[in-house]
């Protein structure tokens, strides 16, 4: 499932169709009639978290890439494409994703301020949050997306080894320094995971996500599947201390 740098490149990566016609759609969607994209202009393209969002005048269209969704621009797979937007130059194309319209404006959908790579981004409202919510375990928090919106489970795993924090540390039993630098380093790692992603060097920096030892106590890694999502969590038993 692609995290929010992933979609921050996507947004970048499109900004030539910004202000362009759709000449022609099709897909397999039925979410929505697609035809109503036809003949309309995209004003703007933007991002929350893991949503892609396409702006129309009067809707906007959310995609979202689920575990195994793709993208290609100019170009197609050998696949169906669940939409296909056609520009007089140029093509969108979008695989085995989740679609939807969405109608009313989107600051009344979006609290801009939980997305962690956004500009209006507040740290001090994720820490209420988290403060909010004592029972819950680290390796949850860093995959709620009304918290840390675009923290996916690269970032709840790095994350988690950067600061020392076990995945089934308790949220309420963290000390105020480790709440404080746990949402400081969702952000931080946030945009390095950018950097090293445009780059093409993402795998390279990974200290514990698919790792078995662990480069600070030279152990195994321990990886199991936890929290309430169940997802794949690599830490050190060692040097990530659990707070219960």
């Amino acid at each position: 499932m692609p995290e929010g740098p992933s979609i921050v490149i996507l947004k970048e990566a499109v900004q030539a169709f910004k202000g362009k016609k759709v000449t022609d759609v099709n897909g397999s969607t039925r979410k929505f009639d697609a035809s109503r994209l036809k003949g309309k202009k995209i004003t703007d393209f933007k991002s929350w978290g893991k949503h892609f969002l396409i702006c129309f005048p009067r809707f906007t269209v959310r995609v979202h890439f689920l575990l195994f969704g793709s993208y290609r621009i100019n170009e197609q797979k050998d696949a169906t494409p669940r939409l296909h937007l056609q520009f007089s130059r140029g093509e969108l194309n979008f695989y085995a994703c989740a679609l939807d319209l969405i109608e009313a404006p989107l600051n009344e959908v979006y609290d801009w301020t939980a997305d962690v790579m956004n500009e209006h981004w507040d740290a001090d409202q994720a820490l209420n949050k988290l403060k909010a919510n004592p029972k819950m375990l680290a390796c949850d928090a860093l995959l709620d997306q009304s918290i840390f919106s675009g923290s996916g489970n690269i970032i709840k795993n790095e994350v988690l080894f950067r600061t020392r924090i076990h995945p089934l540390s308790y949220i309420g039993k963290l000390p105020p320094a480790k709440k404080k630098l746990l949402v400081t380093e969702v952000v931080n790692y946030s945009f390095d995971f950018l950097e090293w992603k445009k780059k093409f060097e993402l795998k390279k920096h990974w200290l514990a996500h698919t790792k078995r030892t662990c480069p600070r106590d030279k152990v195994p890694l321990k990886k199991e599947y936890l929290g309430k999502t169940n997802r794949r969590t690599f830490y050190c038993d060692i040097c990530q201390k659990l707070y219960t």
